[in-house]
């Protein structure tokens, strides 16, 4: 581990980085050049004296999981994270399609979306990022750990999932996901985590083992999702996608119609914000 070259490598990046660019207030009469620590420790998750001691070379030697958040804390590139990595004596994590590390870029336009519901996810379903009205919409599915942060996996364990959506999405919305899961299984292959996740439900859910069989391949999502939030009920939404390809990740943003019942329950949930959702 380079602890000299890895706390330079920590200030020159914070330094480099002012508020806005990661989604903060600039606010007045700040002193410190880029962002402060506390705020890099808040991005990622830790304490300010964790991240503190790594910036002054005396911290601990970090976990691959420790600089994975700090890696997107400080909205570094991938070449950026791989260094970090190598400086803390880690090997980089795996980038493509099994890579959970957001781009700079994506991370940008998701933090300029505050009064918007919107998330980024892998070709999984999995939730990675998400905006405070995307979580008032949806629940917090970004803290979700394993398999239940796919939605496509959620779908036929947890009854739960079922409840965001119209009931009459729901025959179109198994076969979609049973399709997708088949696709990808069969592009990433045997040992991916897609063919992982398909053998997990063909052992736990008969209605899956039904979708799977019938070996439909080439449904793709529908522009308007029809979602049923527990407040507000019906809200038609329309699904704009802003795909990275490198990482196999895609921005989701939902918008309504200007004029529609569903832009006035959209502004309603602006003011309800993220409460919890009904068990």
């Amino acid at each position: 581990m380079d602890r000299t070259g890895l706390a330079a490598f920590l200030r020159s990046r914070r330094e480099a980085l002012q508020p806005e660019d990661v989604g903060l207030r600039p606010g007045s009469r700040r002193r410190t050049v880029g962002l402060r620590r506390e705020e890099v420790a808040a991005l990622s998750h830790m304490s300010t004296d964790y991240y503190a001691r790594l910036e002054r070379g005396t911290g601990p030697h970090p976990s691959p999981q420790m600089l994975g958040s700090i890696a997107q804390g400080l909205h570094l590139t991938l070449d950026e994270r791989d260094h970090l990595y190598r400086l803390a004596g880690q090997h980089p994590p795996s980038r493509g399609a099994s890579s959970e590390h957001v781009s700079p870029g994506l991370l940008r336009v998701l933090d300029r979306l505050s009064d918007t519901p919107a998330e980024i996810v892998t070709e999984l379903g999995e939730t990675l990022r998400q905006t405070p009205l995307g979580v008032a919409l949806t629940g917090d599915t970004a803290s979700l750990q394993g398999p239940d942060r796919s939605i496509g996996y959620r779908w036929f364990t947890d009854p739960a999932a079922r409840r965001l959506y119209a009931p009459e999405e729901h025959t179109f919305l198994t076969r979609l996901y049973a399709s997708g899961l088949r696709e990808l299984a069969a592009l990433r292959g045997p040992g991916s985590r897609a063919a992982q996740f398909a053998a997990l439900l063909l052992e736990r859910s008969a209605e899956f083992r039904r979708a799977w069989d019938a070996h439909e391949v080439g449904l793709r999502p529908r522009d308007v999702k029809r979602f049923m939030h527990p407040q507000l009920g019906l809200l038609e939404l329309t699904c704009q996608r802003l795909l990275d390809p490198d990482q196999s990740h895609a921005l989701l943003v939902y918008t309504a119609a200007p004029g529609t019942e569903s832009h006035e329950k959209l502004r309603l949930l602006s003011v309800i914000g993220a409460q919890p959702l009904p068990a």
